[in-house]
C-alpha cells in the first residue's frame, strides 16, 4: 500500500523501549505510516499542530502514564483539538479507574502493550472502519464486570417512586399520565384546581421535570403504573 492510502497512525510513549517495539511491531504492517512517535503528551500536541488535516494521524496510541501531560489529560485535550482523530491507550494498566477515565476522556479502546502487531492492525480496522471501541479481552472482561456492576449500584441506590413522591402526589401523578388535565383530576379527587396544579408543580419540581411529556415518558421508562 502507498504511502498515500496508508491508515496514519502516531505513539505518544515516554519509554525508548516501548516506542522502538511499537515501531518495529507496525513497520511490519504494510498498509500503515507512522506519522511521529512522541516522548509524551505534550510533545505529542505540538507534533499535531503543526499539521494539515490530511496529514494529521488518524488513530493515536497513548500511554497512561507520562510525565508533564499523562495519557488521560492528553486524550482529553485531543479529542477537543482534534476531534477527528481516534485515541486509543496502550498501557500495561488494567485498573479500573484508569479504565473509566479513559473512556470518559474520548478514548475509542484500551489495549496491553503485549498485543502484536496484527491484534493492532484489527484494532485499527475496527475503530475506523466501524468506529467500534476496541479493547484487549482482559480489559473488555474487567470492563463489561465494571459496568454490570455499576448498573446493579445504581439500581440498588435509586430512590422507588414511592419514596420519592408523597401517595397524593403520586395519585395525581397516576391521573396526569392516563390523560386527565388538572380540572378533571380536580373533579375526581374533590380538590380544587390550585391545589392539584401544585401538586403537580412539587411533582416535576421532585422527579427533575419540565413537561407533560417528560413525566409521562418517564413513567414509562421505569413502569410506575399499568398504562
Amino acid at each position: 500500500m502507498s504511502a498515500q492510502n496508508s491508515i496514519r497512525i502516531a505513539l505518544a510513549e515516554d519509554n525508548t523501549v516501548n516506542r522502538n517495539t511499537f515501531q518495529q511491531k507496525m513497520l511490519q504492517q504494510s498498509n500503515m505510516s507512522i506519522i511521529f512517535l512522541a516522548a509524551n503528551g505534550e510533545e505529542c500536541l505540538d507534533e499535531l499542530k503543526g499539521l494539515p488535516n490530511n496529514k494529521l494521524p488518524q488513530v493515536i496510541f497513548v500511554d497512561i502514564e507520562m510525565p508533564n501531560l499523562n495519557g488521560i489529560q492528553t486524550i482529553a485535550m485531543g479529542k477537543t483539538l482534534y476531534p477527528q482523530i481516534h485515541f486509543v491507550v496502550l498501557t500495561v494498566f488494567d485498573d479500573d479507574e484508569k479504565i473509566f477515565e479513559a473512556i470518559k476522556a474520548g478514548a475509542s479502546g484500551y489495549l496491553l502493550k503485549h498485543e502484536s502487531g496484527d491484534s493492532l492492525n484489527d484494532a485499527i480496522t475496527n475503530v475506523l472502519e466501524f468506529g467500534a471501541a476496541t479493547m484487549s479481552p482482559a480489559i473488555a472482561r474487567k470492563a463489561l464486570h465494571l459496568l454490570s456492576n455499576s448498573v446493579s449500584e445504581k439500581k440498588e441506590n435509586e430512590p422507588s417512586l414511592q419514596q420519592t413522591i408523597s401517595n397524593r402526589e403520586k395519585e395525581i401523578l397516576q391521573f396526569t399520565v392516563s390523560g386527565m388535565d388538572a380540572k378533571r383530576i380536580a373533579d375526581i379527587l374533590g380538590l380544587s384546581v390550585h391545589t392539584v396544579r401544585k401538586h403537580i408543580a412539587n411533582i416535576y419540581e421532585k422527579l427533575h421535570v419540565q413537561s407533560k411529556a417528560q413525566i409521562i415518558k418517564l413513567a414509562h421508562n421505569n413502569k410506575w403504573f399499568k398504562l
